[in-house]
């Protein structure tokens, strides 16, 4: 086993260079569409389809050979792999009218630009899962804030409970409740500070950053995020700017394109043709009665299929049947689409009543309070129903916070669905309009 000393300095290393960041969800947006690892894997991607289409044009692109043909010749001049002897000799060869190639370049071009659509739409499922990720940290440390408030009430309701038991008012058991209370709060405290690190370790991953970094999230008051349209005009909209779904459309066409490639096998072929070779005089001088050294031949090769096997009709076959699979994932991923809306359109109605009962129920807390507060001060009432009414209400901010984050939860749900949550962030941030919450 590792010393211990070594062990506890291994840890300060690492902690040491552990960087705590503080952001907005607008700047851990533009971060994480710019860092994530995801989004980097999908872009490489996208750039490796891109290049792909320079190498669907490679035959029609003029390739030069250059090299010697020269070697000892005994007898007659025989020919090595097609060429007569030379000192030096010059090739070159590109194809004219090619329609299998010609389809292959545009399904390469199609490929291309759906791998864009792939890459936009990671890049999307990144900033919803940093969105989450954000609202989840930001309510962790909203909990803690709330539970911290409330120890020094809890501990006064003990002090106050014991002096009671004492003077012989309460019983044994109420000073037993009152230390479970503040027992329950410090656990509480604890675990909301374990959950809130777990998160803001989560969020910095997803930024790209180390695992060892923390982002805390900053407040960026998304209460007022512009609310989305009607149920209809969203899933129409989703239909349009779903990027899984254009994608698909694209690589139905790349298909299509991949499948005339394969009918069009039997058309004709025209290539260009062009060499240039040097002889040396001495292989042909004692055969031929007229000699030139200087030997260059410039014209078109013309092939004609006659028999062109089995292969191009069984992958013909084989790209239809691709074709028809991805028209058939692409009509659940239109049902998915018009489920998920209408579900999202749900939740947050849902999240919407239950934030209106958090508020009332705050508000009543409140009032509650105000007037606990009142009868102390005429002495109707003991301090210890006050500070139990302090707590009543932390308790009824932190349901707040909670369904408050829930309502932005599935807000930010739809827009993402939509296609809209990067935008609506960023217009958010941009216009900086104070938020309608009430203070604690």
């Amino acid at each position: 086993m590792l010393p211990q000393r070594f062990v506890i300095s291994l840890l300060a290393v690492s902690c040491a260079f552990a960087e705590n960041r503080s952001l907005t969800l607008p700047q851990a947006l533009e971060i994480a569409t710019r860092q994530n690892p995801d989004v980097a894997l999908a872009r490489l991607d996208m750039q490796r389809a891109t290049e792909g289409i320079a190498v669907a044009q490679d035959p029609f692109r003029p390739k030069v050979f250059a090299g010697s043909g020269l070697a000892y010749t005994y007898g007659y001049p025989n020919s090595i792999e097609g060429n007569a002897p030379s000192l030096f000799q010059v090739k070159t060869d590109m194809a004219i009218y090619n329609r299998p190639k010609s389809y292959e370049v545009a399904s390469a071009r199609e490929t291309a630009r759906g791998s864009q659509y792939g890459a936009q739409a990671k890049s999307e499922e990144v900033a919803y899962q940093t969105a989450d990720l954000f609202l989840t940290a930001s309510q962790m440390e909203h909990a803690r804030e709330t539970l911290t408030n409330q120890l020094p009430s809890l501990q006064k309701v003990v002090q106050l409970t014991a002096a009671s038991v004492t003077e012989g008012s309460e019983l044994p058991l109420e000073l037993k409740r009152a230390r479970v209370n503040l027992a329950m709060s410090q656990q509480r405290i604890d675990a909301s500070k374990l959950d809130a690190d777990y998160y803001e370790m989560m969020l910095a991953v997803v930024l790209g950053f180390p695992a060892s970094d923390r982002v805390k999230p900053v407040d960026s008051e998304l209460s007022s995020i512009p609310s989305p349209p009607s149920e209809n005009e969203a899933a129409d909209a989703a239909m349009r700017n779903n990027k899984e779904l254009r994608q698909m459309q694209s690589t139905v066409l790349a298909k299509e394109l991949e499948l005339r490639s394969y009918k069009a096998s039997r058309l004709p072929q025209i290539d260009l043709v062009a060499q240039y070779a040097l002889f040396a005089r001495y292989n042909y001088q004692q055969y031929f009665q007229k000699f030139q050294r200087n030997n260059a031949q410039l014209g078109v090769s013309l092939t004609i299929p006659i028999l062109v096997g089995t292969a191009s009709k069984g992958l013909a076959a084989q790209a239809f049947t691709d074709m028809q699979k991805i028209r058939i994932q692409m009509d659940q991923v239109r049902n998915r689409i018009l489920t998920d809306t209408r579900r999202s359109y749900e939740q947050w109605e849902k999240a919407q009543n239950l934030r209106d009962l958090s508020r009332m129920q705050l508000d009543l807390a409140r009032e509650q309070l105000s007037v606990l507060l009142a009868q102390n001060g005429e002495g109707r009432v003991p301090i210890s129903r006050v500070e139990q009414a302090r707590l009543d209400e932390g308790n009824r901010w932190i349901d707040f916070y909670d369904s408050d984050l829930q309502e932005i939860r599935a807000k930010l749900a739809i827009l993402r669905q939509t296609g809209s949550l990067m935008s609506a962030v960023r217009d958010r941030a941009s216009a900086g309009r104070p938020d309608d919450h009430p203070q604690p």
